[in-house]
């Protein structure tokens, strides 16, 4: 019983961390979270799409190519499979674009937040002077965050992206392969 109070207790210590963190970055690290998300759940939908939802796609694309094949359908065998292979690459790569604006999207905010926090450095020295040198840190410390924030998104996000590129990729190429005449 004792293990899960301190595994609460540790949790709940993490989770005020976390709040602190946020509020310390100001507005622009809650609508970097937001982004973030957002993103991530893009990310984990295209990544169950191209290894769980495309693969029953093509399995159903290469029976109906087996079966024009077998019916010698003619000369507009061609225009099927390049229509197939234009919808598979659109299925695949298409929805993509809105997770790479996101990407694109962190550092700018993370920008955003750094212009935000000197502004509040500022306020504090035109109200206080160079003598509150606790203000000017706490203004500073809020710039720092949202910069460091939307750099870590964008790196992290980069990265999941050509992974999910070279999966799909890799998936438009088998099916290009598997739709050719024997």
């Amino acid at each position: 019983m004792t293990d899960w109070l301190g595994l609460w207790l540790r949790l709940l210590d993490s989770s005020h961390a976390l709040l602190d963190f946020m509020i310390a970055g100001g507005v622009v690290m809650w609508a970097l979270a937001g982004l973030c998300v957002l993103f991530w759940t893009l990310v984990f939908e295209r990544f169950w799409y191209v290894r769980r939802v495309f693969p029953q796609w093509g399995r159903e694309r290469r029976q109906a190519w087996q079966q024009l094949l077998q019916n010698d359908a003619g000369n507009w065998q061609r225009a099927v499979r390049v229509a197939w292979l234009a919808q598979a690459r659109q299925q695949l790569l298409g929805p993509l674009r809105l997770s790479k604006t996101l990407v694109a999207m962190y550092p700018l905010l993370g920008l955003l937040g750094t212009v935000s926090g000197m502004v509040a450095v500022f306020d504090v020295l035109a109200i206080n002077g160079t003598g509150n040198p606790r203000g000017m840190a706490a203004g500073v410390w809020q710039a720092t965050l949202p910069t460091m924030a939307g750099m870590v998104l964008a790196i992290s996000g980069l990265f999941s992206l050509a992974r999910l590129e070279r999966d799909a990729r890799r998936a438009l190429e088998r099916l290009a392969n598997q739709l050719r005449h024997d």
